[in-house]
């Protein structure tokens, strides 16, 4: 068999699972509203919870940086690619979450992959929650380390695997929110487990910054964590703030060590200074102007309470992330279109990035949804899943 005669093989076997992936193509957007391969959709898929990607003074930051450093960097950041963008950006970051220094990295998952593979190796043990982000788990394995995973939020074993360990090097690695179900990792206790095994605790908390905690630093903040608890801190870049990449947070030898031996920061180009100077902008709008956290707080608020009205199978989540369980891929893909000709962009998640059984719709709140929206979201919700029960 040729290697497309297999591909061809694969697809179809997608196909009959009702797994196939494609790409919208998003042609303009107005806050929430989105022209969607020709069709106009309120967007309810998307990760820009305070609104920061469209915010005006984001996009100028951009535009201003890009006129005066250009487009890309041309360089790997030891190189020539390190830009005073990106050194005030890292400064920021630091000083903003409480941390010694701080890294820019391309990605989240370029972040997390070269911080475990640069920290760990193969007489280390990485212990990790069954639902962290890929990139988590992709990390600990390219490590050469044992990967040990709990069951989802089950700190019991999350304090077993520890136990376990027999290393100098013990990692204890979780989301600070989970990005399918949308809630929100017990930190308190996963500090007390890292505290008594002594193990280095490391969180990524993509979902969490802009979202969780009093002023919206994150699911630290919201745990009353600093960075002498957490001593590594990843927060992606293309969520809440609205840009793209990641700031990893740390003590000073600690960044340090990575910016010399991470190899994803070694051998890739550095991220376009225009994206520090923008995301240096969303890290002083979310210091300063908490009005966006605001709205976002009473639009999950609002919607929580709509969809519990209209007896909705929710999951517990109070964070942006509001998963409504469909159960089988079918029943998902076939909300998800149901909610596209009534003019909503929900995402239909499913295996593998889900377990079987458990594909969804993956709602997102934002900042910039009205109420009017969210409640008309909630009323096609209602038709749509009939009695408000999921098929098992």
């Amino acid at each position: 068999m040729t290697l497309i005669e297999r591909l061809r093989q694969r697809a179809a076997q997608r196909d009959a699972a009702h797994t196939r992936r494609s790409r919208r193509v998003q042609s303009q957007r107005n806050g929430m509203l989105a022209e969607c391969d020709g069709m106009q959709l309120v967007n309810f898929s998307s990760n820009d919870y305070l609104g920061f990607a469209q915010h005006p003074e984001v996009v100028a930051a951009f535009q201003q940086a890009a006129a005066r450093d250009g487009v890309g960097s041309a360089g790997s950041a030891l190189v020539t690619g390190h830009f005073a963008a990106h050194r005030e950006l890292e400064r920021q970051a630091a000083a903003l979450f409480g941390y010694e220094a701080a890294l820019y990295t391309g990605s989240g998952y370029m972040a997390n992959i070269g911080i475990l593979q640069a920290l760990l190796d193969a007489e280390a043990v990485c212990v990790q929650d069954k639902y962290n982000h890929a990139c988590l788990l992709d990390g600990a394995r390219f490590s050469g380390a044992a990967l040990k995973r709990y069951p989802h939020a089950d700190m019991r074993q999350a304090e077993a695997r520890c136990a376990e360990a027999e290393t100098d090097t013990l990692f204890l690695v979780s989301d600070g929110v989970f990005s399918m179900d949308g809630d929100a990792a017990d930190l308190a206790g996963l500090h007390g487990i890292a505290q008594r095994h002594n193990a280095t605790l490391m969180i990524d908390d993509a979902h969490g910054v802009g979202v969780l905690g009093t002023t919206g630093l994150g699911s630290l903040q919201a745990a009353g964590l600093t960075a002498k608890d957490v001593p590594i801190l990843v927060v992606p870049a293309g969520k809440a703030l609205g840009g793209q990449g990641a700031l990893i947070l740390a003590q000073r030898d600690i960044i340090q060590y990575l910016l010399e031996t991470a190899r994803p920061y070694l051998f890739s180009t550095a991220p376009a200074p225009a994206m520090a100077a923008a995301l240096a902008v969303s890290l002083g709008l979310l210091a300063q102007q908490p009005q966006h956290h605001a709205r976002l707080q009473e639009n999950i608020r609002h919607f929580r309470i709509r969809a519990e009205a209209a007896g909705l199978p929710m999951m517990d989540s109070h964070s942006a992330i509001q998963p409504l369980m469909a159960g089988d891929n079918e029943t998902a893909l076939r909300w998800s279109a149901a909610l596209q000709a009534a003019g909503f962009w929900v995402s239909a998640i499913r295996p593998p990035t889900v377990p079987q059984g458990k594909s969804r719709l993956r709602i997102t709140l934002t900042a910039l949804h009205t109420v009017a929206q969210i409640d008309a979201l909630v009323e096609a919700l209602q038709r749509i899943t009939g009695d408000g029960h999921a098929s098992a």
